[in-house]
């Protein structure tokens, strides 16, 4: 078993004053510290070789390798743990080879000086990452502890959140805790007006006005919130849907026929960090798919241009995949063969031609096939009467 020889230290405000002595002499013995300028900062007093983080970022495990057979310490804030580098090098390092010595995190800090309970709240991180990420996360009562990417992050949540109707949710930016020069700044998203340092977290408390919009995470949003051409998987199918491919955690969806994302959109904010890569021929519903992800909180939504089967080629394998266009036998074929075990797959037909090909794939590989009915009340002259939706067949089947 290899040795330990990487120590991933967490410090606070307080710098090396906050660690544990045991903590502390680890810091004093290090050859190498890696980290930030401020982290550097925090802790000047050792005569260790200093290297700051390198760039690109991703160059950092290789300098970390170079300096194997040393005493190398990295620095990070809080918990290396928690929205730190320490998972990202503990993804590429034998975590054997690695010791861990967290501090208390921003969120722990943040959520002892709002008097929040972490049990029920959501801990976010924009840093580094796209703002938009935080939308799908904006619901009544909900309290939202939310690492940020610089000094104007809160005027764009607050934006965000006015939007959407949530204009009299509370925020608080809260910077340099722990420290001589923390600071706190108290305000509503509709009249947020405040300057802040870079380094920030921000606490919401989301209050929702009567006219707010509401949209959950499970699946089923309206139809009305999705940019479209009218070519579109319909709110109670396209919930239907989403319940057969089972968004999961981390899991990676293939939306074949992708036309304006309302699946892939679905599908990420169904579960926290799924990802979908959306294949779609037409420039205007690939522009318009890229702008409902955005809208709703899912801006890492991948698409491709491209024509199936031949566009699946060289994907990384998914874990659920979605036919809602360019079905065809040999379309099935590449996608089932690339389906991890227990994936699951979905194919919608509208057509008599395309319900010909799921009732023949069905025959041959099992799986469930179920017809969906959809009708509206809707106004016929001066009165009301139920429209119908064009039926969908659909057939899901799971890969064991």
């Amino acid at each position: 078993m290899s040795q330990p020889w990487l120590h991933i230290v967490g410090i606070g405000e307080d710098g090396v004053d906050g660690l544990t002595p045991a903590t502390r002499a680890v810091v004093d013995a290090a050859e190498v510290i890696i980290g930030g300028e401020r982290h550097h900062a925090l802790a000047p007093s050792s005569s260790a070789q200093r290297i700051a983080w390198p760039s690109p970022f991703d160059a950092l495990v290789e300098t970390l390798k170079e300096h194997k057979g040393k005493r190398v310490v990295v620095l990070a804030t809080g918990d290396p743990l928690w929205f730190s580098v320490g998972a990202r090098i503990g993804r590429e390092i034998t975590p054997t080879e690695i010791v861990y010595h967290p501090q208390l995190s921003a969120f722990q800090l943040a959520s002892a000086r709002m008097g929040w309970s972490m049990a029920d709240l959501e801990t976010l991180t924009v840093h580094g990452r796209p703002v938009e990420q935080m939308i799908a996360f904006i619901q009544p009562h909900a309290r939202l502890l939310i690492l940020t990417t610089g000094a104007e992050t809160p005027a764009q949540i607050a934006a965000f959140l006015t939007d959407r109707g949530f204009g009299k949710s509370k925020m608080t930016v809260l910077a340099a805790m722990g420290g001589d020069r923390e600071e706190r700044f108290d305000g509503v998203a509709e009249t947020w007006n405040h300057t802040v340092p870079a380094f920030n977290t921000l606490a919401v408390d989301c209050i929702a006005a009567p006219d707010a919009a509401l949209l959950p995470r499970v699946p089923g949003l309206p139809d009305d919130v999705f940019q479209s051409d009218g070519t579109m998987t319909k709110q109670e199918v396209r919930a239907a849907t989403l319940a057969k491919l089972m968004p999961m955690r981390g899991a990676l969806l293939w939306d074949i026929g992708a036309g304006c994302g309302s699946v892939a959109v679905e599908w990420m904010r169904g579960a926290r960090y799924a990802r979908a890569i959306g294949i779609e021929p037409r420039a205007d519903r690939r522009a318009m798919a890229a702008a409902n992800a955005s809208a709703l909180g899912v801006p890492k939504l991948q698409l491709i241009d491209g024509l199936v089967p031949e566009a699946l080629s060289g994907l990384e394998a998914p874990d659920a995949v979605f036919i809602g266009g360019g079905l065809s036998e040999q379309t099935f074929d590449h996608a089932w063969s690339a389906l991890r075990p227990l994936g699951r797959l979905v194919a919608n037909a509208v057509t008599l031609e395309s319900e010909v090909t799921l009732i023949a794939l069905h025959k041959k590989h099992g799986g469930e096939l179920v017809k969906l009915n959809v009708q509206r009340a809707d106004a016929i002259g001066g009165l009301t009467g139920w429209r119908p939706h064009m039926p969908v067949t659909q057939w899901s089947l799971i890969k064991r």
